[in-house]
């Protein structure tokens, strides 16, 4: 084994903090899994699988997605993450070519479960990269809130049982953004710590960009924006390792596009990327009754940024920051949940406001506060999921 690898592995450890934000991800596969049980083929699963299944078995564009898949306008991952299990469980299972998704519904019991474990595994990635960034800012206690707040709330629950960009959009923007910040620190240090970072969040940018444009053009000015703040004395490197991030994410996005020119033509082409100032889509994050616990914890740390100087710092400001631009932004040229996008930022800004405080000499009372928002928000997470699948 080599040095590094070795030394990499005595490095990882299971302790108690980690082994209870593994009891907190498995609750949430547990959710979704319950919820996927009791869904039942809709005509968006059958047209992301199909879709999918055309991408990976048909790459043509004449003969396969681009003229039969109208509804391809923000990304092609969603149709790709869809369709991968299928294509491979038929490849595999030797089933002919021409079998319809349709007919694999009839022919496999589980179809509808592997047209959604790609989904619920980019949303129990999402928690853990939650996980390990609000644990390396705010501390287990930081990690611990932001980290239940997110395995119960709804929407990351029905994100992750159906079909969809958005979830993707949501994994990849946050690691690129803290990635980039990651980058940014190590870029401090000697060059062989941040140059394997680099071509990591190139992938995060390509991956971002192959699920939404959009979210890639917010993900590579945010990750400019808080570099140029974190890297003194290093910011000459930031225009080359600008180019490399966007040739490097066009690549990739031109081989979801199976290297067709033609087909690849269609992100230049189509509205996808266009946005606009419209605040108005947060409520269909804060209105509903089965997300009050975020909402209140939201209102709270947000009230107690304004009153704690102590709080406000880089590490709180932005997640902040990040979050506002998100809330207040929408896609005009093709629909996507922006709020969710969102969701990672605004917990990891609640778990860092929450654990500051709860450092102070209202420790007892707060905790108590703290106690409670979480216990609201899993009993009204829980009690709402026979409405995830009606």
């Amino acid at each position: 084994m080599p040095p590094s690898t070795a030394h990499s592995l005595r490095k990882f450890r299971f302790n108690r903090p980690q082994q209870i934000a593994a009891v907190l991800l498995l609750i949430l596969l547990g959710q979704c899994l319950w919820v996927a049980r009791h869904q039942t083929l809709s005509q968006t699963d059958y047209e992301f699988a199909r879709c999918g299944r055309e991408m990976w078995e048909k790459p043509s564009p004449l003969a396969g997605y681009f003229t039969t898949c109208g509804n391809v306008h923000d990304g092609t991952l969603a149709y790709r993450a869809a369709g991968l299990p299928l294509t491979l469980q038929r490849i595999f299972s030797g089933q002919a070519s021409s079998t319809s998704t349709w007919e694999m519904r009839h022919e496999i019991s589980y179809v509808l479960l592997l047209i959604r474990l790609p989904f619920i595994a980019a949303g129990l990635a999402l928690g853990a990269c939650l996980w390990w960034v609000t644990r390396r800012l705010y501390g287990n206690t930081g990690g611990y809130i932001a980290l239940a707040l997110y395995c119960f709330a709804p929407p990351v629950i029905h994100a992750c049982t159906y079909p969809n960009n958005e979830i993707l959009v949501a994994f990849g923007l946050f690691s690129a953004v803290y990635l980039a910040i990651g980058v940014a620190h190590a870029m401090q240090g000697p060059n062989h710590k941040w140059r394997p970072r680099i071509v990591l969040l190139t992938l995060a940018f390509g991956f971002t960009a192959a699920a939404h444009i959009s979210a890639f053009v917010l993900a590579l000015v945010l990750a400019l924006a808080f570099m140029a703040y974190v890297a003194e004395g290093r910011r000459a490197y930031l225009p080359t390792l600008l180019i490399l991030w966007v040739l490097g994410a066009f690549f990739l996005l031109f081989a979801c596009y199976a290297f067709r020119l033609d087909a690849f033509s269609y992100v230049f082409r189509s509205a996808a990327g266009k946005m606009w100032i419209s605040p108005g889509q947060s409520r269909d994050l804060f209105a509903p009754l089965q997300n009050a616990g975020i909402t209140i914890a939201a209102i709270a740390a947000a009230g107690l940024y304004l009153i704690f100087r102590r709080s406000r710092y880089f590490g709180n400001t932005t997640p902040l920051i990040v979050s506002l631009i998100l809330l207040a932004l929408i896609t005009t040229g093709v629909h996507s949940q922006t709020w969710l996008w969102a969701l990672p930022f605004l917990l990891t800004f609640v778990g860092g406001l929450f654990a500051d405080v709860l450092e102070t000499r209202y420790r007892r009372p707060f905790l108590w506060i703290t106690g409670g928002i979480l216990v609201a928000q899993a009993a009204l997470c829980l009690t709402s999921l026979p409405l995830l699948w009606q």
